[in-house]
């Protein structure tokens, strides 16, 4: 510490290891981010972090020897935005419910009865659960809803006789009648926990006024707080609770809105998704024994995050972390920072590719080459293991994971050998934009060769020319939780993709082999009886953890863009809006996690608050919204407008904006009685491409006036149904006659 004085003269006080003194007859009993906290009131001691205060009882400490253990280790600023409380997210009950006891056990579905709703004692209406206060007895259970699943820690009021203690447990949803509950109905969920207590025990001090709780070096993952008194005849009167949201991310860049409210629900779950597991690292879930950097959910979503959200420099501190957990021989970890799941754990395509994918993704956002130059020789350290490992067969390093938690099967090599040549299709392009002309060569000829190997070792061609994905082959190990099948959806992206073919003909056979796969009519069906697909609904998706942020783009630029509206506007599982519909407030991870129909998912690996499949909002801002950055000038210098209309008009209005480097961008749609209304906003020394929908590109005018006499407008050609336009900087407003419509 610098102390500066009235003269001038400073004075610098620097810590060191003389003269510490702690206690262990304080208020926190104990702390864990897991398990939670205990803290008795009683203990407090008043001024005990003033000048002059009495420790005449602390005792001594000693000097933790870390040094000795780990000699290398330093100590860093964190660069970006901290986990902290954000006051204006905080969420307050929606309704406050009463339980004495457990009724209907014998004529109840799964033998657990339901809670006994004691409904003097109880509220449905946001308006009254606010403030309602409620007296509670040893024997009662409180049950808070706050409506939106999140992350973070309660606030709670309390008045009762000093020594009385509370417990406070979590959940993110109720327990209903079905095998898999863990409760009477009515009650919380907790099993999905796994091992993680997830409690609080707090020891009232018995102040007349009431008194105000809020716990800290812990953090919950909830919707609903369940508060019982643990002191045999004891009653309190609960005055408040409140839900103190926790995040790093905490400033908004992005918004989307549309004139359908429940994928309205949807881009609100992926926000709240993002915003309670962007926690310091971008954590795969923010509730059970786990709570981890996990990587491969951090690539596939690292896009919609920036939209999202002011992560940049969230994700340059990620970044450094995971180039200091980087393995001796090249390999990035599962998880990051290192931890029990990921340090046995070989490189793994998918996840370990976000060494490569994030500074990419965030050059590509900000147009800022620092990171990827930062961070340039760990990549190639990363690539050259991969080429060590399996040399000039060109195959991946595998997949544990593979396409994870996907409704139907990929064989893992597969996908392994598509990611391995993603990264070099990435590493020619950033090292285009650092300047190193060799490393260009280097990687877009590794591309060819594994692109080369792909088709030998991955795509069949009979004698007549028809075209499989042999994608239900098991290669190595990895995991699949259903059938690998050949033709999965995920193979067809991927190759789709990466533009894995030989021919246009083969081409256009994937597209047919995908979109066949997602219409899924009795007719697809009748030809794969074996098949998953059987199961679902028409016009559903199959695609796991990898294949989710490539669906919708991909089926957008193979000109099926009705059909990604179809399966965006899909509510039958699996879907998105399937948990939308079944009451989420945040993403799932799994497409099953819950149903009303068939209860609980797998209590082994069910969180409901997992971002993953959130990547679909890539594409409502790219696609949708039209709002996209330019891959050949990143950093929205110059941006791609394309609004995609849905032609159907189930969606007929669409509002989006990014707040870019450069400043906000504004892209809206609107399309009334054959006319489509466009508006767009392009920031002050920056240009952007319009793509607009018209059937004539004569009809389109902007502000009124013919597009000659448009100022800052300037036509490039017709195309594919669009007229093609260059912007300067300014806001614009266009109407056009869409295909098939007439004018107004």
């Amino acid at each position: 510490m610098q102390v500066t004085y009235k003269n001038g003269s400073t004075q610098t006080i620097v810590t060191d290891t003389n003269g510490w003194k702690a206690t262990n007859n304080g208020p926190y009993l104990a702390d864990d981010i897991y398990d939670g906290q205990t803290y008795d009131a009683t203990k407090e001691m008043t001024g005990w972090n003033n000048n002059g205060f009495d420790d005449a009882e602390w005792k001594g400490v000693k000097e933790h020897q870390y040094k000795q253990a780990f000699p290398a280790a330093t100590i860093t600023s964190y660069n970006g935005t901290p986990a902290q409380i954000v006051d204006s997210f905080d969420q307050t009950p929606i309704s406050v419910t009463t339980a004495t006891g457990v009724i209907n056990q014998e004529s109840s579905k799964n033998g657990k009865g339901e809670i006994k709703i004691d409904t003097s004692r109880s509220v449905n209406t946001r308006s009254e659960a606010k403030d309602y206060k409620v007296n509670s007895a040893t024997g009662d259970t409180v049950i808070y809803d706050l409506g939106q699943n999140m992350v973070g820690i309660p606030r709670i009021t309390v008045k009762g006789k000093a020594g009385t203690q509370i417990k406070l447990r979590f959940g993110e949803i109720l327990n209903d009648n079905s095998a898999g509950a863990d409760g009477p109905k009515g009650s919380i969920y907790t099993a999905n926990l796994r091992s993680a207590k997830a409690s609080l025990f707090y020891t009232l001090k018995g102040s007349e006024e009431g008194e105000t709780y809020q716990p800290s070096l812990t953090f919950f993952g909830f919707r609903y707080v369940e508060i019982s008194v643990l002191t045999p005849g004891a009653t309190v009167e609960l005055d408040n609770v409140t839900g103190k949201v926790a995040t790093s991310a905490v400033d908004v860049t992005g918004t989307l809105e549309t004139s359908n409210q429940d994928v309205n629900q949807l881009i609100s779950n992926i926000k709240w998704g993002q915003r309670g597991n962007y926690l310091w690292v971008p954590t795969d879930c923010p509730q059970r024994d786990e709570r981890l950097g996990w990587m491969g959910d951090a690539q596939l979503f690292a896009k919609t995050g920036m939209y999202n959200m002011d992560s940049y420099n969230f994700f340059e501190n990620f970044t450094d972390n995971m180039v200091n957990a980087q393995s001796a021989n090249g390999s990035y970890p599962v998880t990051v920072p290192a931890s029990s799941f990921g340090l046995r754990a070989p490189a793994t395509s998918g996840w370990s590719d976000a060494g490569i994918i994030i500074p990419w993704t965030h050059w590509q956002m900000t147009g800022d080459t620092t990171l990827i130059n930062k961070a340039y020789n760990s990549m190639e350290k990363y690539m050259d293991m991969m080429y060590n490992q399996t040399g000039e067969t060109y195959r991946g390093p595998g997949s544990i994971f593979g396409d994870w938690l996907a409704f139907q099967g990929t064989n893992n090599m597969l996908m392994s050998d598509a990611y391995y040549a993603y990264d070099a299709k990435l590493m020619a392009q950033m090292a285009t934009a650092l300047g190193k002309g060799n490393d260009v060569k280097k990687y877009e000829t590794l591309f060819n060769n594994i692109k080369k190997a792909f088709i030998r070792n991955h795509i069949k061609v009979d004698e007549n020319g028809n075209l499989t994905i042999q994608s239900s082959r098991e290669e190595g190990f990895g995991i699949a939780f259903y059938p690998r099948e050949d033709n999965s959806q995920t193979s067809l992206l991927w190759a789709l993709k990466l533009g894995f073919y030989d021919n246009e003909n083969q081409k256009q056979q994937m597209i047919k082999l995908l979109v066949d796969n997602i219409r899924n009519n009795d007719q697809y069906k009748a030809a794969h009886p074996d098949s998953s697909r059987v199961k679902y609904a028409e016009n559903t998706l199959s695609v796991g953890f990898l294949g989710v942020n490539v669906l919708a783009p991909l089926l957008t630029n193979i000109g099926q863009s009705d059909l990604a509206y179809t399966l965006l506007l899909q509510d039958q599982m699996p879907s998105w809006l399937y948990s939308v519909k079944n009451g989420a407030t945040t993403i799932w991870e799994r497409w099953n996690s819950y149903s009303v129909k068939d209860g609980f998912g797998d209590v082994s690996m069910n969180s409901f608050n997992h971002y993953s499949y959130g990547a679909i909002g890539e594409w409502m801002y790219d696609e949708m919204a039209g709002i996209s950055n330019d891959p050949d000038h990143p950093g929205f210098k110059h941006t791609i407008l394309q609004p995609t209309i849905d032609n159907d008009k189930r969606i007929t209005w669409t509002k989006g904006s990014f707040d870019s480097v450069y400043g906000k961008i504004k892209s809206e749609w609107e399309v009334k009685n054959g006319t489509l209304t466009y508006y767009a906003t392009v920031p002050a020394n920056t240009t952007a491409t319009l793509y607009i929908p018209t059937n004539n590109v004569s009809t389109v005018k902007e502000s009124g006036q013919l597009i000659a006499k448009a100022k800052g407008v300037k036509f490039i050609e017709f195309k594919d149904g669009k007229a093609v336009y260059e912007l300067e900087s300014g806001s614009y407003e266009f109407r056009s006659i869409i295909a098939g419509s007439k004018p107004e």
